[in-house]
Order: C-alpha cells, then structure tokens, then sequence
C-alpha cells in the first residue's frame, strides 16, 4: 500500500502535509493541545482542545485562539474527520481521534496523549478507542511501575499524615499544581481534611470549581500556623521560607516515579507515595488488547514498551525525537 498521510515527531507530532500538530511545544499556526501541562502546549496561532483545557490554559495564551470541541463531538478539518475523546490524564484531557476523508477513508488514528484508566476524582473517565493506528504514551512502560490501587495509596496517606499529626508536627505534601494537586487536593477535601494550599495550588483549585469541580475545606496558606491541617505545595517550593520556618514537619512526594528503589533519596523527602495521574505498566498493555490497533507507535517512555508489545504479536514501533514515519506503510 502506497504511504500517505507522513508523521513526524520533533517538539510534537506533526502531520506532514497538515497543518495539524498535536502537543507541539513550540509555536505553530495549529496545534491540537490534549491538557493543560505546560510542557504540552505552547503560543500557538490556534489551539484545538476541550473547554476544560482551554479555561486552565486561557491565562497563558491568547483567548482568540482557542477553538474547543466537547467530547465526542465531531468536526473537520481539510480532509480530516476528528474528534476529542476524554483521557483520564487531568480535568478536561483529551484524545484525538482523526479518521481520514481521502482515498484511506476508513483508517482510524488515535492520539492518546498522556491518559490513564483508573478512577479520578476530578478527570473524565478515559475511553477507549479501537483504532487502525494507536500512537500511545508510555512514561511508565516498564514492569515494576504497576502503581497500588487507589484505596492503598489512600490508606497509606492517611497513615503518614494522621501519624505526623499525632506526633505534633506539619505533613507537607508535595503535587505538580496542575492536574495531580487539585486531585489529591479533592480526595483529602473528601476525607475531611483541612488543606492549606499554596497559592499556585489554589488558584488551579479555584478554576476547577468554576468547572464544577466541588471542594469544602481547602484554603490558601496564609501565616505559620498550620498545625492540625495539611499543606499542600508544588515541588519547586520545597525549600521555600514558609517551610523552613516548620521547624516541625515531614514531608512526602506524591509521583509515580515513587515506585522506583531511589525515590526517597532522590526526592529528598520523608515518604514517596506513588500517585500517579499516567497509566501504569498494566493499563499500558489493557489499553492496546482492547484498542486492538493494526500498527502502534510508542513515545514519550521506555523503548522497552514497544520491544514488549513486540513480544505479544503486536506490531510496535517507538518514537524517538526527530523521528519520521509513514502511516498504512505495509
């Protein structure tokens, strides 16, 4: 079969040909921006995402050119059908499904982005989307990141803070502001806990209640007094002032990378806890039997993934930066 439609990645993925771009991290005139993580999008002429991901990114880039499309919505673009489909990353993350007009009319690609399948307290429920072409992020493609289910990880939370409580001190928790600190944010909201957020913490929190998102006792750090509540900060702020002046207090990490034998020492906390808002090894696998593409293409992770995707009969291929492809190559 002839190649069309060539892919390239190299600062996003870009359709050769297209003015499409997916998470290009550069400036383009287009480019589809599946969340809003800093390091998926950039001050693009026009940005394609869900009206979740276009209110978290409004203050960054120009309201003019943000186009949104609900999920399941269907639109075009030239000779392109697409189509956003939740992820599970974060509040309003995003798929891309982009099925093609022209003489391969029929051929489905889906765009991942970053995503996971376990339950969210704030994130859409993912889908998952049978496909002729799956291009997939695997950051924790790897056996031993299987992350414990989500009432373990719970329950060794409340362990660290209730005993750092009890022992008069101040549990500090440590959670990028986007995305995974609102969550923990919201699950300790739910438990009862008072949080006291960091201010880059809080101001994110305020934009998810402005979409719906509900939380009770969650206040910005304000003073030195903190005992008897939970603080809540993103990692660049590990050694702010506010927190030296805690002569009393333990600290711990919340990151997928938690799994890995280095962590306390690498983080320089008390405790790792491994919560993580990207699928683990096994959703990795169960999204791709289920997808059931033709033709996988890893990024954004180990090599090993697509040599393991190999192994079980699939036909996988990792993406490198600067890589180029041909979609329906046979």
């Amino acid at each position: 079969m002839a190649a069309v439609l060539p892919i390239e990645l190299h600062h996003g993925l870009r359709l050769s040909g297209h003015p499409l771009w997916m998470d290009a991290t550069r400036p383009q005139g287009l480019s589809f921006v599946s969340h809003a993580h800093g390091d998926h999008f950039a001050r693009h002429r026009k940005i394609i995402c869900s009206p979740a991901t276009a209110l978290l990114i409004s203050h960054k880039v120009s309201r003019a050119s943000l186009e949104t499309h609900a999920d399941r919505e269907s639109f075009e673009l030239h000779d392109l059908r697409l189509e956003l489909r939740p992820a599970g990353h974060m509040l309003g993350s995003s798929q891309l499904v982009i099925d093609h007009l022209g003489d391969h009319q029929g051929r489905r690609i889906v765009y991942t982005g970053d995503f996971k399948l376990r339950a969210s307290r704030t994130a859409e429920p993912a889908d998952i989307i049978p496909c002729d072409v799956l291009i997939m992020e695997c950051t924790f493609g790897k056996p031993h990141y299987r992350f414990p289910d989500l009432e373990a990880l719970t329950s060794r939370l409340v362990q660290f803070i209730d005993q750092t409580t009890e022992d008069r001190a101040v549990p500090v928790l440590f959670a990028y502001q986007m995305g995974k600190g609102p969550e923990i944010a919201k699950l300790l909201d739910d438990l009862g806990y008072t949080v006291a957020l960091a201010s880059q913490v809080h101001t994110v929190v305020e934009r998810y209640r402005e979409l719906g998102v509900a939380f009770r006792r969650c206040e910005v750090m304000n003073g030195d007094n903190h005992y008897g509540k939970v603080l809540l900060l993103p990692p660049y702020l590990s050694r702010s002032p506010v927190l030296k002046r805690l002569t009393r207090r333990r600290t711990a990490m919340l990151s997928g990378w938690g799994m890995d034998a280095d962590a306390r020492y690498r983080y320089g906390a008390d405790e790792v806890i491994p919560f993580s808002d990207h699928a683990d090894f096994d959703e990795l696998v169960s999204y791709v039997r289920q997808a059931n593409p033709s033709q996988i293409y890893t990024l954004h992770g180990p090599p090993d993934f697509a040599a393991h995707l190999r192994s079980l009969g699939y036909k996988a291929q990792h993406l490198e930066p600067r890589s180029q492809l041909h979609l329906w190559d046979d």
